[in-house]
Order: structure tokens, then sequence, then C-alpha cells
């Protein structure tokens, strides 16, 4: 057996200090990713430092409108909260089909965007893989890769972000607070999040020992007409296949704001900048959904088992725009 030695903090200073004394330390918040990569001897840390205490639960309002997540608030409170679920139904659609009621009540929302890749060899360690291993290869490129990503990936890697919830915050543009040795920074959630490239094991810009305290979700009154949808495999707890986190207002039969991400086809929460420029401004038609939908997977690359999200992101997209669009009363 490994030792490994267990504290437990009250104070983010505290915590933030004794991380980032020692490089073979953790935060330890949920644990329910962390205690299973822990339990297959994908991660090794010889200490973890149990964040449960600080004082970061709370969903707070932010002077400028928008709403403050608190880095450890569960995904279950936030998803049931009366504002989250007002404003922005896209964050408590994504927390509730993210994960069963047990993990819910567990896992904290910063966790959540922290967690690693589910991919099977990733979580072998007799297998190569360049996020575990830099430099030892990607066993997916040949090997199962049926729910691997078909953008933005490379040649180091082509696992998928597990993460619901940060679809969601990649269609909303909100904010990743953190704390470390280096003091305070606010981090978009487009850069959160890093493309594999030729450092596969990068995963975020984040320093060791900087600390995610809280997420914040910006002044959007679109936001209260939006949506996500979920594809997978079966209805209980799965991973998705292909996700579509989409906010959208019609003006005159016209689309007047778009915001649109999707998960289980990237390498990354996948903000869908192409088919928001076609969307913006143009008719509220199957037509235009279509051609928002090819513009932005036309860059997929498919990797044999997972050439069928290609065609699958198209259809999920345009069925996520129908659905907003009725409810919008111009389709």
């Amino acid at each position: 057996m490994r030792p490994i030695s267990y504290s437990r903090v009250s104070d983010v200073g505290t915590a933030i200090g004794t991380v980032a004394a020692d490089p073979h330390s953790a935060f330890l918040a949920g644990g329910t990713n962390q205690v299973d990569l822990l339990r297959i001897y994908v991660e090794q840390p010889r200490r973890l430092v149990d964040i449960n205490d600080l004082p970061l639960k709370q969903v707070e309002e932010l002077p400028g409108g928008g709403l403050r997540l608190g880095g450890l608030a569960r995904m279950s409170d936030v998803a049931e909260h009366p504002t989250v679920r007002r404003r922005y139904p896209m964050v408590t659609e994504s927390l509730l089909l993210g994960a069963s009621p047990q993990l819910r009540h567990m896992a904290s929302v910063a966790g959540n965007l922290m967690q690693r890749v589910r991919c099977t060899y990733f979580r072998d360690t007799e297998a190569p893989c360049n996020k575990r291993a830099p430099g030892t290869g990607c066993s997916a490129m040949e090997g199962v890769n049926r729910g691997h990503a078909v953008l933005g990936t490379s040649e180091c890697c082509i696992a998928t972000h597990p993460s619901d919830l940060g679809v969601a915050l990649m269609a909303l543009d909100a904010v990743v607070q953190t704390e470390g040795p280096a003091g305070q920074r606010s981090i978009p959630i487009d850069d959160f999040y890093l493309l594999p490239g030729r450092t596969p094991e990068r995963e975020h810009p984040l320093t060791h020992g900087e600390l995610v305290t809280g997420i914040d979700l910006p002044p959007l009154p679109v936001a209260a007409r939006s949506r996500y949808i979920k594809i997978r495999d079966r209805e209980s707890y799965e991973f998705a296949l292909v996700a579509v986190a989409v906010a959208m207002s019609v003006a005159g039969g016209r689309i007047a704001e778009i915001r649109l991400a999707l998960g289980g086809v990237a390498t990354k929460p996948w903000r869908a900048r192409a088919a928001e420029r076609e969307l913006d401004g143009a008719p509220a038609t199957p037509e235009s959904f279509t051609r928002a939908a090819e513009a932005e997977m036309a860059g997929a690359t498919p990797h044999g088992m997972n050439a069928f999200k290609i065609e699958l992101g198209k259809r999920t997209i345009v069925r996520a725009l129908t659905e907003m669009a009725e409810r919008e009363g111009s389709a």
C-alpha cells in the first residue's frame, strides 16, 4: 500500500499554503473522481488536504447582477437553487444530467470542472497515454475510441472532456475565480480549459496550490431562455455522446441573440462559434439551423469508431435550436 497523509483545514490561506509547500499534495473536495483515480494508481499524491470546511459553498448575487457559485457548492444545491433555476436553466439541467443523485450530493462544482477525462486508456496504467505519461503515445488513436472527441483533437490526445456543467458555463462566458500562492485570478472559462496540442497533460492553466474559489455567471437576460440537451447511450447516469447548451432570443422571426456550446464531441467544453456566426441575425428556421450545424462540424476529425458523432452532433444542434425556437413561438 502507498502511505497517504491526510489533513483537514478551515481557511483558504492554510489550504493553499499546505498544498503549495508539497509538490506531491492535492486538494480533496467531494472526491467523486479523485478517489477513483487514487484507487487505480492514476493519481498518486502523498498528501491530501481536505478543504470541505472552507467557506466556499454559497451561491451569491454579484454587484453587477450576475451570480457567484462557491467552488465548494454541491452540484445538487446549485441545481436546486431557485435563482439558478430561474435565470440560468441550462446550468440546472446540465447539473441534473451530469451525475446520479448520490454523486451530485457529494461533488462540488469546482471539482466537476476539474475532473479528469474518462478515457479507458488514461485509466489503464499499463496502456500508453500522453495525458497520464507524456511521450508514451495515445492508445485511443487506433484503439477503442467510440466515445472520443472529433473537435479540438491533436496527434497526442483525442480524449473527450466529461463535464456537463463546463459546457453550460462555456455558453454563458462564465469566469473562474481562483486563489493561489501568487494571489487571486479571474480566468475566462474558455481560457480555463486548454486544448491538448502537444501537451495534453496540461488541462488547465492553474499552478500547483491554486484553488478554484468560485465561478461567476454574468448577468445575461438571454440565459433565462436556455436549455441543455444530452444524448447518451442510456437514460440513467452516463457520459454524453453529444450535448448542446443553447440560449437564444428571437425577434421578428430572426435570431436576436445566440449562445451555443457543445459537449461530448471535443477535448474541452466547446464554444460553437462557427454556428453562432451563421445564426446571428438569421431567420429562425430549420434551414438556418442546418447551415449552422454544418458550419460547426465542418472542422471535425473522425477517428474510426467515433465518426458517427459528426452526424449526431449536427442533428443534436438542429434539435436544440428547433426546440428553443418553438419556445420563442417562431418556428
